[in-house]
């Protein structure tokens, strides 16, 4: 009943639909959204699942999920079929994801970090990220010991996708996202704050690529970096041309 009535809701606009066809749509999520509705959503009332729904006046099907604290690109598929193809496309790692994060520090020009995580039940499982350089910069801003902070502005490649994949393998190698919780560096969070009221996380995902499971064509859909994450990159000089 993809097509059927759906319950009312009370409505935002407060998202961007990034692509839409006979089969599936995409938004911009925005960072501090949930996908949809969940034991751990508390007192959330802004769903992506929902809002998605009431934009469109159908149902619509999650294919893969988002972190709350992440911006960017999420797919929905618009009937079963449609989600069951995606999904199967997604566990053979034939999706492309594309990320852009701020991150404490100087990262190399280019790293692989292979390093299996632990999921929630206990289970450690091979994880392995792929990164890129875009731009570095060192700001007049004290911290700690240091007379400047220096960060960069980097491209992710995520080859598997576990939970809170990217955060956990970026603190692994002492580049944490810059207002990561609880996975980041506290201290530059506080900072961060308190010179430029900034708390949102700086991770965006920004595009994702694969091949259309009934045209077969190529789909890329690509999502433009909120105002947030564009004023730090400005505050801070990582802006690229």
């Amino acid at each position: 009943m993809s097509n059927g009535s759906i319950p009312s809701e009370p409505h935002s606009e407060n998202f961007g639909i990034l692509y839409q066809d006979d089969f599936l749509t995409a938004m911009n999520k925005a960072a501090g959204m949930m996908v949809h509705r969940s034991e751990a959503a508390g007192k959330h009332e802004n769903f992506a699942l929902q809002q998605m729904r009431n934009h469109l006046g159908r149902w619509v099907f999650t294919v893969h999920r988002l972190d709350r604290k992440t911006s960017g690109v999420l797919l929905f598929a618009l009937d079963k079929e449609t989600q069951r193809k995606l999904q199967g496309s997604f566990s053979r790692q034939e999706i492309t994801k594309t990320y852009h994060a701020v991150v404490r520090g100087y990262t190399p020009d280019e790293s692989l970090i292979d390093y299996p995580l632990v999921n929630e039940v206990g289970k450690l499982q091979d994880a392995i990220t792929q990164f890129r350089t875009l731009t570095r910069a060192e700001v007049n801003l004290p911290f700690g010991k240091f007379q400047t902070s220096r960060y960069s502005l980097i491209e992710i490649l995520p080859k598997t996708g576990r939970m809170h994949q990217i955060r956990r393998h970026l603190a692994h190698i002492n580049h944490p996202i810059i207002g990561d919780r609880p996975h980041g560096c506290n201290k530059q969070n506080k900072l961060f704050k308190e010179k430029w009221n900034m708390v949102s996380m700086l991770l965006h995902a920004s595009s994702i690529e694969f091949e259309h499971p009934f045209t077969k064509e190529k789909v890329k859909i690509s999502a433009p970096f909120p105002p947030e994450f564009n004023r730090i990159l400005i505050l801070t000089g990582l802006q690229t041309a």
